[in-house]
């Protein structure tokens, strides 16, 4: 497999800590396998994790890391190898534990620290190679609510996640402030990522309301303090739109030149950097906090407190024209004395608002909510991570490269896959159009209805958007409705980007999947049918809400631990899976005809996936139980019609192809003529009760709703029906239907407003992608391969 870095910055990346997950189809990668990574006739030392296997044990998903020097200005294509004698480094990161304590020694160059369970702190000590720092320096995360409470932290476990040459995951958990009578009170997790060599570790912390009331923050900060005065004390700040000497910019007055403000200095771009660093040559201390939009704005002093804050109104004001799940800028604050320095860089600042850093004389603080901003409330059972970066480095580390750091920590080298690579693994090959015929009109109207989708800004909002339909109908009394991820958006973006390489469609899915994982989860509830499930459509992600299997997914959360390695992402997978089937032991899912086929079907989507993945036979076992319930339902009615009034069971066209599109799944992985015929005979009732003489669906079958749908799910029990039976008249009867959606042209970006707490670039709401990708791409796959489609563009 080719492994290719797009050129991205102009410089060179000497060994920087890269990774990727390669997928192989059954049978290929088995148990004494390992990979060669090849640059040129160099092969790189590697660290190897099992992601996924298939059900006959044998490697589906292998994450690969590695260190590669990237050239500056240039691509870079390395090679992957099946082996069976990989390289192995012979020195690498040491994990070790005592006890209670955890030891890390990440070489020359590295970090070595040490945890230890039990503590007020995040580090019980830490070496750079130039410094020493104590536990007492380390303050955070320390939350205070609006009550002026403070609920100091208490690290209570640490367990080593991933150990290996090259770099080590280290997961923590922790409460905040004393618990109550009931045993209730706030609790957070930690993760650390630390690599072989190098100065700098990510830290995450997630914040979950594990009370029964909504917790209102008014501040939430992390402090690492001087050693000479290690004494925390809150940051009082400023509200952005208040301070003075906001002049730099993109096109502001310091750009190419020094402004002076007293004795704090401020310049645009890194050219004028070595004027600055020259002035405060013999300070004992230099502080310096950067924000970036296009190019990094720095305020630099000799102690004097220097700060930057974003909220709200500042982004209100602030033009961008980054995709920003890829890349909004960046926001740091770093402090250096002869000694040595650290800069903390907040991952996604401004994407994640309000946030602020400080550096001054007692140290670098990290404000993740803060205080004089706008306001964050967790309702209960929500959850949020944030993430830094602490760069450790020696007295003479240059501003600019502090900075070109912090960048590439907000947007690292991405390395990709050609899609044969995930077609050769029987990913994506029912979606996979051959180039010789593929129709420019509906690569582009694929890509633009996905890079189109509806954007907001906030720590509680970002990678969702509110559907404004919903909003408008009076489904939040007057309120946003989000449509928390609604028909899996981050599945639909992970196929675009194994499609087409391009890695901004991964970011979406990775963006989109860890807000779902926080804040449309319910991470604590003492009601069993609430915990661990994903939250319908709702105001403000989880009021006025429900759990129900028609809006829970979990196949975009397997995408996302698939090609990035984050557990977390398929331990949600797994606790939505366990609340789906809580749900299905209820009365409401006992009779046929008394929910909607969605609602079953999507469950059975989960469950298959699940089992898929794991091979655990507990979801295997309650799937069975739906696919003969449907089989019972068709046996008693003639077709899968749903109560709609008391006195109505009707057609819902787009209910039944989620049946038939979770069915054939199921049907994929336990192949059997009663089931195929099964599905043949929902397509054909299909197409007999609801497709009309102009060859479109209804939306459903009421007098009062048989309006012409434009769901494109039909689509895709069309191509189940075609796939099964050879006939392609059944792709013949979905062409006015995906000719009609791929002609209609997406939304340009919108007014950006702030409403609600968040700040929204409003568009189609994502579930408008999510909804229609995967129906049109198997449509499209199966029509072009039966030659229905032509050569050339649409008819439209």
């Amino acid at each position: 497999m080719k492994i290719h870095f797009p050129r991205l910055y102009r410089y060179d990346r000497t060994e920087e800590p890269c990774r990727i997950s390669l997928p192989f189809p059954p049978g290929v990668f088995t148990e004494g396998m390992g990979v060669r990574i090849l640059s040129g006739d160099q092969e790189l030392p590697v660290q190897e994790r099992v992601l996924s296997r298939h059900l006959d044990g044998s490697v589906r998903f292998l994450e690969v890391r590695f260190q590669a020097t990237l050239p500056g200005n240039r691509p870079l294509d390395l090679q992957a190898e099946v082996t069976e004698q990989a390289q192995k480094p012979t020195a690498g990161i040491a994990v070790c534990r005592h006890g209670d304590t955890i030891f890390v020694d990440a070489g020359e160059g590295g970090l070595r620290f040490r945890l230890k369970e039990g503590r007020g702190h995040l580090m019980e000590s830490l070496e750079d190679g130039h410094q020493a720092y104590r536990a007492d320096q380390f303050v955070g995360p320390v939350l205070k609510d609006a009550s002026g409470r403070c609920y100091p932290p208490r690290f209570e476990s640490w367990r080593v996640e991933e150990s290996g040459p090259l770099a080590a995951v280290i997961r923590g958990a922790g409460v905040l402030g004393e618990a109550t009578e009931a045993g209730e009170c706030p609790r957070f997790e930690t993760k650390l990522t630390v690599y072989y060599h190098k100065p700098w570790m990510e830290i995450a912390f997630r914040l979950i309301n594990a009370t029964n009331a909504p917790l209102a923050i008014a501040s939430l900060g992390f402090s690492i303090l001087a050693a000479e005065n290690a004494m925390y004390s809150e940051k009082p700040l400023l509200k952005a739109q208040e301070r003075p000497g906001d002049s730099v910019g993109e096109s502001g007055a310091a750009v190419g030149k020094v402004l002076r403000e007293g004795e704090v200095c401020k310049t645009t771009g890194v050219k004028l950097l070595d004027q600055i660093e020259a002035q405060f040559a013999d300070n004992p201390l230099r502080c310096c906090v950067g924000r970036s939009n296009y190019k990094t704005n720095f305020t630099v002093s000799g102690g004097q407190p220097v700060q930057e804050l974003v909220d709200g109104a500042s982004l209100m004001t602030e033009a961008n024209e980054h995709y920003a799940e890829v890349f909004y800028g960046t926001f740091f604050a770093d402090r250096t004395t002869s000694a040595g320095g650290v800069c903390a860089t907040v991952f996604q600042a401004q994407q994640n608002y309000p946030k602020a850093v400080v550096s001054d004389e007692s140290g670098v603080h990290v404000m993740l909510v803060p205080e004089c901003a706008d306001k964050v409330t967790f309702e209960s059972g929500m959850s949020r991570e944030q993430r830094m970066q602490l760069h450790f480095h020696g007295p003479a580390e240059k501003l600019a490269e502090i900075d070109n750091r912090s960048l590439i920590y907000q947007m690292p080298d991405c390395a990709v896959l050609d899609a044969q690579a995930f077609m050769d693994a029987g990913i994506i090959s029912d979606i996979y159009v051959s180039p010789e015929r593929m129709l420019p009109d509906v690569e582009i109207a694929l890509i633009n209805r996905c890079d189109a989708h509806s954007r907001s800004f906030g720590m509680l909002n970002f990678g969702d958007a509110p559907d404004m339909n919903y909003t408008q109908q009076g489904r939040g009394k007057g309120k946003l409705v989000w449509t928390n991820n609604e028909y899996d958006f981050p599945h639909a973006c992970a196929l675009l980007y194994m499609r087409t390489g391009e890695r901004r469609f991964l970011n979406y899915a990775i963006s989109a999947a860890e807000h779902w994982m926080d804040v449309d989860v319910c991470h604590y509830s003492t009601n069993p049918l609430l915990l661990g499930g994903q939250w319908e459509h709702c105001r403000r992600h989880v009021l006025d809400s429900a759990m129900v299997c028609s809006h829970e997914w979990v196949e975009g959360l397997l995408d996302v631990y698939h090609l990035t390695g984050e557990t977390r992402a398929l331990e949600t997978a797994q606790g939505i899976g366990e609340n789906v089937l809580r749900l299905l032991e209820t009365p409401a899912y006992q009779t046929h005809g008394e929910s909607n086929a969605r609602e079953t079907g999507w469950a059975l989507r989960t469950l298959t996936a699940l089992y898929v993945e794991t091979g655990d036979l507990r979801w295997l076992s309650k799937a069975k139980w739906i696919v003969g319930h449907f089989r019972e339902w068709m046996d008693e009615y003639g077709s899968w019609v749903a109560p709609y009034t008391d006195n109505t069971l009707i057609h819902v066209p787009f209910m039944i192809a989620v049946a038939m599109g979770s069915l054939y799944r199921y049907y994929q992985v336990f192949p059997s003529e009663e089931v195929k015929g099964l599905l043949i005979q929902a397509a054909n009732d299909l197409v007999e009760s609801a497709c009309t003489p102009f060859g479109l669906f209804i939306y459903k079958e009421l007098p009062s709703l048989n309006r012409l749908g434009n769901n494109t799910l039909v689509l895709e029990a069309l191509t189940i029906a075609y796939r099964l039976s050879g006939d392609k008249k059944y792709l013949k009867l979905g062409l006015p239907s995906f000719w009609r959606d791929i002609a209609s042209p997406s939304k340009p970006v919108g007014k950006k407003t702030m409403m609600e707490g968040a700040v929204i670039l409003d568009n189609d709401p994502p579930k408008h992608f999510a909804q229609s990708f995967l129906p049109l791409s198997v449509f499209y796959k199966a029509a072009a391969d039966a030659d229905l489609l032509g050569r050339c563009s649409s008819p439209i």
